[in-house]
């Protein structure tokens, strides 16, 4: 299959988006399929490198490392367009959604969409977001996405959210995967001895651990304030807060007021290859953020051993089962608890890391692959179908599609 990624994120910046992306490219490629992918490039000039093609443009004031393509890349564009894919698959909705859809048109490629943002959550960037309604901004989706074959959901949240918005494509729920073997390998006893020091963070004390993006709908002012009501109760815990982003003038500002400053340590960006080494300085990861769709940051966290203390979110359906590799919260005092049972009963603990880990197995880039590759399958063959005006019966029970059209045609084909 020649399958053509577009994405609006590939390299500037890192993120949930970004690594799915990424991800999707390395399994499909080793299935054997012919990738391409289309991203808006991070500065002021259009360029091919390998299978990648970037289209030149200018920063985007409205929200941090976005930016705006500003050339219609016709070259590019007629390259691809003469390349043929089969699959057109687009991943933001925003501007190079129109390539996409301009590449579906003039091929006739089987046009699939993963919606990954739950926008709404990001009223805080956009001028006029805080009065553009939900009805309004799910008006524009189903506009936006109305000529799509199929959309892929990372969740039921998502999926859930599609639907309020009367989304009338068929959807399918396909969960992001991660690169599982790099988080479950052991840890490396002289690196995290030297994060520690890096980080003056004592031998003796447990590491509450915070891992992604510093923007405001992550809501990390909630685990500040959580950590003040931890701390009155017990003083042998750090915040330990990675990543950067632009809250984190105003939660270093909060800290301070607070008076935690000394029990928390901000340690910026860090670089990709040394995430999985991050994780290994944790004892617990938590989040408070309600803005996931999915949140790779959990699955990676399990992945790692690490029990979770997070806000509660329909996201965590399926990945944060309750007293088993952790607790939800709704409130200060409940994040308290949560952190609170785990660290007083040794039991409780090893158990929630072991589950942890049983369940971030579910989430492997290899299983990812074989999803999405099914999903393409599906609908190609439905468009088979389409075109043959043949009957397409589909048995649950074995996962097969069969294709009849009368006693001329017929076959069966197993969609693994």
């Amino acid at each position: 299959m020649k399958v053509l990624i577009t994405s609006d994120l590939f390299d500037s910046t890192i993120n949930g988006v970004v690594t799915s992306v990424k991800n999707l490219e390395k399994e499909l490629t080793k299935q054997g399929h012919e990738v391409r992918i289309l991203t808006v490039s991070d500065q002021y000039a259009s360029y091919q490198k390998d299978n990648v093609y970037y289209m030149k443009s200018v920063p985007a004031k409205i929200y941090p490392d976005i930016r705006i393509p500003v050339s219609k890349c016709a070259d590019y564009i007629e390259e691809l367009i003469r390349w043929k894919p089969d699959v057109v698959h687009s991943q933001c909705e925003f501007f190079s959604f129109g390539y996409a859809k301009k590449i579906v048109k003039a091929t006739g490629a089987v046009f699939i969409h993963t919606y990954h943002t739950l926008y709404e959550q990001y009223t805080e960037y956009v001028p006029i977001g805080k009065t553009l309604s939900r009805a309004a901004l799910g008006k524009w989706i189903k506009l936006r996405l109305r000529n799509v074959d199929t959309i892929i959901a990372p969740t039921k949240k998502v999926e859930y959210a599609l639907l309020e918005y009367g989304m009338e494509n068929n959807i399918q729920i396909i969960p992001s995967g991660i690169q599982i073997d790099r988080f479950f390998k052991k840890e490396e006893a002289e690196i995290t001895k030297r994060l520690k020091e890096k980080y003056q963070i004592p031998e003796d004390k447990t590491v509450l651990l915070s891992l992604g993006r510093l923007g405001f709908e992550k809501r990390i002012d909630e685990l500040l304030r959580g950590m003040k009501a931890l701390l009155s109760k017990r003083q042998d815990v750090v915040l330990l807060i990675v990543g950067g982003g632009p809250a984190r003038g105003s939660l270093e500002q909060l800290a301070k007021e607070l008076g935690i400053e000394r029990s928390v340590r901000f340690a910026g960006m860090v670089n990709p290859n040394e995430v999985a080494d991050y994780y290994k300085l944790g004892d617990i990861f938590t989040c408070a953020s309600t803005s996931e769709t999915q949140g790779l940051t959990y699955i990676e966290a399990m992945a790692s051993g690490l029990p979770l203390v997070c806000r509660k979110d329909p996201c965590l359906y399926g990945v944060l089962e309750e007293g088993g590799n952790g607790y939800s919260y709704e409130s200060i005092q409940q994040f308290v608890s949560g952190v609170q049972r785990l660290l007083e009963e040794k039991e409780i603990f090893e158990n929630a890391r072991q589950h942890s880990r049983k369940i971030a197995e579910e989430y492997g880039t290899k299983r990812f692959g074989k999803r999405v590759e099914s999903c393409y399958e599906k609908v190609l063959l439905e468009r088979e179908c389409e075109k043959n005006e043949s009957v397409v019966i589909c048995e649950e029970s074995t996962g097969r599609l069969k294709k009849w059209s009368g006693e001329s045609h017929g076959y069966a084909r197993r969609i693994s």
